[in-house]
């Protein structure tokens, strides 16, 4: 692994930023009508855990591609801000939001030091995102008052939707983009 940072680093990090901000921005509308559709059912709180793992990817996407300390918590950050100044509903919050869970995927890939960039540690980021963004719902969204039966169902339904998003997704584009060889780190000599 590379520990500096680049340029090119730099401004990829930006476009993932900008990129996911979009896409939450967006991912928003999804989780609206999601919400609408389990609230006449008394399901309403299942709406934020079961989209969340779209609102996520920007952090583990940035630490795996890049492979640098730091890069999930900017990231995911980033994309919050980029998210909020699209006109979200959220607000300042996306930003709060954004560092969260950049810090729980961020921490996935501290775990191993920076040093394993293998599914290993992005099940660790995965685990560590869910585990994070739920603490912080606990306080912040009203989840201590819920049942503990109802925090369970939360909590899995949070997990499936990390992993398959933050998770499995992110796998799978990094590998298009090794196979790209996009961010290969080989310097260009002008003869």
């Amino acid at each position: 692994m590379h520990t500096k940072w680049s340029l090119r680093d730099v401004i990829f990090l930006a476009l993932i930023g900008v990129f996911f901000g979009f896409i939450f921005w967006a991912w928003a509308f999804a989780y609206n009508a999601i919400a609408a559709l389990l609230t006449p059912m008394g399901l309403s709180p299942y709406a934020n855990d079961l989209t969340l793992g779209p609102w996520v990817m920007a952090g583990p996407m940035a630490g795996y591609l890049l492979r640098k300390a730091g890069a999930s918590i900017i990231g995911e950050t980033l994309a919050g801000t980029a998210e909020m100044i699209f006109g979200s509903q959220w607000g300042i919050m996306n930003v709060v939001y954004g560092l969260m869970q950049g810090l729980g995927a961020e921490l996935g890939f501290a775990l191993f030091g920076y040093k394993k960039w293998q599914p290993i540690s992005l099940t660790a980021s995965v685990i560590l995102t869910t585990v994070v963004t739920f603490i912080w719902d606990l306080f912040q969204s009203g989840y201590a008052n819920y049942s503990f039966g109802l925090l369970v169902g939360l909590f899995v339904t949070r997990l499936i939707s990390i992993a398959l998003f933050g998770g499995v997704l992110v796998y799978y584009v990094q590998k298009l983009v090794d196979k790209s060889g996009i961010l290969n780190q080989t310097k260009v000599t002008v003869s």
